[in-house]
């Protein structure tokens, strides 16, 4: 009898301490394409939120009632399709996963908050993802997406072009899905509000590797400026052959938005004067708004010690969004879907960031007061070293850059 009730005590014993072992930390999930199209610019993403993780791990954890709670990331690949990508996010539940974040193909991170909507979770879509996501009632409501839709990309875009560049005469180039589409309309939008013409129109698939043809289109319009949506391996692919076709000679070069990523797979010579939006550049040495210049620095100095180069524009993105998601567990004092997306919409949905103030918005899209960066590429001749890659002209952001909440059905 001694023997049976010591045994059973022992087993006791051992699931409290599995209890306890269990309640000192806790899984989130980091679901990118690590494969395919998009895996440069999802190794970034990677990147930024195990550096987020890191930032809570290294001092002590996250402050929890129960006391410290260490975060393990746990990474998966969904190869930007959505059944792979909806599998294995259920795998990660399975897990006992309590937040997570990721994607850069935006129909994958729609798909997935159509999951969150029917069984919450604290979910932080890390990628551009549709306009047409953000009207009411689309977003779940412990859905969060860190940057905005490609709409604001393209007012951005046509803003800086007519206004800043002095534009007058547009030739777009969309990509013929929602974030080519998204980003022309925000491109009309802004070049109708400050009284630019759209001379010429085309739209190519993602995946398009030869544009020759609609480059004879563009030189044949006579345009101001030559704005297209391309990104990642179709941006690389489209501002080769501007430069080899010596378009970049005739007018101004403009790709909507832009990363290190794909400044890197051009030629210096390619990337020399082509103008685009950042959401975030590592060097802001030189920006007038000294205090975001240094956060944005103390940002980038942290991550090339941890990475050994600078961190781009969706490592950024990725940090954002996992350093809220953690903010929302210690505020919310509970893992708790609902209590974090309460502190999301708490004091007016504000937070800080890396790159200065930013707030939560009613579609639940992050709104910055700088939401990117009107950026000019350099060429060889002007690089201090091999990640000198661009100048900053100056910041945009705030409300006027976002679709009001009333055309989302607010």
């Amino acid at each position: 009898m001694k023997k049976v009730f010591l045994k059973s005590a022992l087993i006791l014993m051992s699931a409290w301490s599995l209890q306890a072992q269990a309640a000192d930390k806790v899984k989130v999930g980091i679901l990118l394409p690590l494969t395919g199209t998009f895996a440069a610019v999802a190794d970034t993403q990677k990147e930024g939120a195990l550096l987020a993780i890191d930032d809570v791990n290294k001092r002590g954890g996250l402050n929890m009632p129960g006391g410290k709670v260490e975060v393990e990331g746990i990474v998966e690949d969904d190869e930007a399709k959505q059944d792979v990508g909806v599998r294995r996010y259920r795998y990660m539940r399975d897990e006992g996963i309590k937040g997570l974040g990721g994607q850069t193909f935006a129909p994958l991170a729609y798909a997935i908050n159509a999951l969150v909507g029917k069984d919450p979770l604290p979910y932080y879509p890390v990628c551009v993802m549709s306009k047409e996501a953000f009207q009411k009632g689309k977003l779940s409501d412990t859905t969060f997406a860190t940057a905005y839709s490609p709409w604001t990309v393209g007012w951005m875009a046509g803003y800086s072009a007519v206004k800043t560049l002095g534009k007058k005469k547009i030739f777009f180039l969309a990509r013929a899905d929602s974030f080519g589409w998204d980003i022309r309309d925000g491109v009309y939008a802004a070049a109708k509000q400050y009284g630019a013409e759209i001379v010429g129109y085309d739209e190519v698939s993602l995946g398009t590797a030869d544009f020759t043809t609609v480059l004879q289109k563009v030189r044949a319009a006579k345009p101001d400026v030559f704005i297209s949506a391309q990104f990642a391996a179709d941006a690389v692919a489209l501002l080769k052959q501007v430069q080899q076709m010596g378009l970049n000679k005739e007018t101004t070069i403009f790709n909507a938005f832009i990363t290190n990523v794909v400044a890197k797979g051009l030629p210096p010579e390619a990337l020399e004067n082509v103008y685009a939006m950042h959401y975030y550049y590592y060097d802001l040495a030189g920006f007038a708004d000294k205090e975001v210049a240094k956060s944005s620095k103390d940002f980038a100095d942290k991550y090339k010690a941890k990475y050994g180069h600078p961190p781009d524009a969706y490592a950024a993105i990725a940090y954002i969004g996992y350093t809220e998601m953690m903010r929302g567990f210690e505020e919310a004092k509970s893992f708790d879907p609902i209590k974090v997306a309460a502190v999301m919409r708490a004091q007016d949905g504000k937070f800080n960031t890396l790159k200065g103030p930013a707030r939560w918005r009613e579609d639940h899209a992050a709104e910055y007061k700088y939401a990117a960066f009107l950026v000019k590429g350099k060429g060889a001749k002007d690089r201090k070293n091999e990640w000198d890659l661009f100048s900053v002209i100056n910041g945009l952001g705030g409300e006027e850059v976002m679709p009001n909440l009333k055309s989302l059905g607010y």
